[in-house]
């Protein structure tokens, strides 16, 4: 195999990978080029990149949550009205009660895990679809947060406002950089070292074919790369910020889920379920706890969503969660999620979702009439699932079918004896 080809086929994710693969990634890539050309530079200043986290992640968030859900085989439209509803909820209690800002983030988590085991139980014990349960929870909640706030703004103490509006503190010595945020980057970029060694290691112990080094060297490298390069930015903002502590929170959870869905059993049996769920059924996965969990796990997630918005903005308001969920379900299929469910991994909603924030926030530098900015992320979203769609039907490459192939059998399923067996090798779809 020549250098080339070596390169093309480990570069960005071992000797089963393909670039192609990651066509998305690289779609990110050429919006910020761009609009980097385009604004005259402005894309990619320190003061832009972290007011587009701040600003995006709480639709980042939620597009984990989705994530989980539409590879279940479902769809959740309500997240927004569950944010909202969350958000006045918790605002009111402060205000009214003087409920200390912690108790009060414990306090919206609790009421997005009701919510979610009340639309679970409609989804997984009832057997109602998901998209009736969660539209009906979309008009329910949606008046519910009219209703409790009368239609009005209620504003939140100043400790609250920090999970939105905060940032990582000034701490040592003077050094013209956030110093958290530089060890925050210095960290990663250990733990993006350890990780390539660490697989290098597994796969020599079971003797399977490993990258060679130059190759793991070039992959390491442009991931330092881009590593060193974000954590200048968000350090090298002005005096008073640095990363947001939202952005800190996603990377938490992005870290948490793609463990969870990539090496748990509990994720596993998602994807079994999302793949194929008489099959799932039939090696044992329990269909109604998975299907109870993916639910009450996007209300958790969307009451977090809610609040860290309503911390940045000071204040909840009716005009809360419009269209959210709408921007999390196109996050998640414009970053490879199959339509059908089964497919999808947490990274690549995150992609798709930095796309289309970049996207919007690069039309409105420019200032692109909010209507048109509407149009053409629709398109984006269209163009890029049908896109897919259409190379697999005429058996081109498709990011789809690239995805599905080391998942499927060379004969059909038959059922398996065995309790558990979905989350044996060959038996059931894993997050890549």
């Amino acid at each position: 195999m020549s250098r080339v080809q070596d390169l093309q086929k480990n570069l960005f994710g071992g000797t089963t990978s393909n670039v192609r693969q990651f066509g998305m990634i690289f779609t990110l890539v050429a919006i910020v080029l761009l609009f980097q050309v385009w604004t005259g530079g402005l894309t990619l200043t320190s003061g832009n990149l972290i007011a587009v986290v701040s600003q995006y992640s709480y639709i980042l968030i939620l597009a984990i949550g989705m994530l989980m859900v539409i590879v279940a085989g479902h769809i959740d439209l309500s997240v927004g009205s569950v944010a909202a509803f969350t958000g006045i909820v918790v605002a009111k209690v402060m205000q009214e009660h003087s409920l200390p800002w912690p108790l009060g983030i414990a306090l919206g988590l609790l009421v997005g895990a009701l919510i979610g085991a009340w639309q679970g139980f409609w989804v997984a014990y009832v057997g109602v679809p998901a998209f009736i349960v969660t539209l009906a929870g979309m008009m329910l909640f949606r008046g519910g947060n009219q209703y409790i706030g009368n239609a009005d703004t209620v504003p939140v103490p100043e400790g609250f406002r920090t999970i939105g509006a905060g940032y990582l503190p000034e701490v040592g010595p003077d050094t013209g950089y956030n110093n958290l945020t530089l060890l925050l980057g210095l960290a990663a970029c250990a733990g993006m070292v350890w990780r390539e060694w660490k697989a290098r290691q597994t796969r020599r112990e079971m003797n399977a074919d490993v990258a060679p080094i130059w190759v793991t060297v070039i992959r390491l490298a442009v991931m330092l790369a881009v590593i060193v390069f974000a954590t200048l930015r968000f350090a090298g903002g002005r005096v008073g910020t640095s990363l947001p502590i939202s952005g800190i929170i996603l990377i938490a959870l992005v870290l948490a889920y793609s463990f969870y869905t990539r090496n748990t059993i509990g994720g596993r049996r998602i994807y079994a379920v999302g793949g194929n769920a008489r099959a799932a059924e039939l090696s044992g996965v329990k269909l109604k706890r998975v299907n109870f969990f993916v639910m009450m796990n996007m209300s958790v997630l969307a009451a977090l969503a809610g609040m860290i918005f309503v911390a940045r903005s000071a204040a909840s308001g009716p005009q809360d969660g419009l269209s959210w969920e709408l921007d999390a379900i196109a996050a998640v299929f414009i970053g490879g999620a199959a339509v059908s469910g089964g497919l999808g991994t947490v990274s690549g909603s995150i992609v798709g979702g930095l796309v289309m924030a970049l996207l919007n926030n690069g039309l409105q530098l420019e200032g692109v009439g909010s209507d048109m900015v509407q149009v053409i992320k629709g398109l984006v979203l269209l163009l890029a699932v049908a896109f897919d769609v259409y190379s697999k039907s005429q058996g081109r490459f498709s990011i789809t079918g690239t995805l599905m192939r080391p998942f499927r059998r060379e004969q059909p399923d038959a059922p398996a004896a065995q309790p558990g067996a979905a989350s044996e090798p060959g038996k059931a779809p894993v997050a890549g």
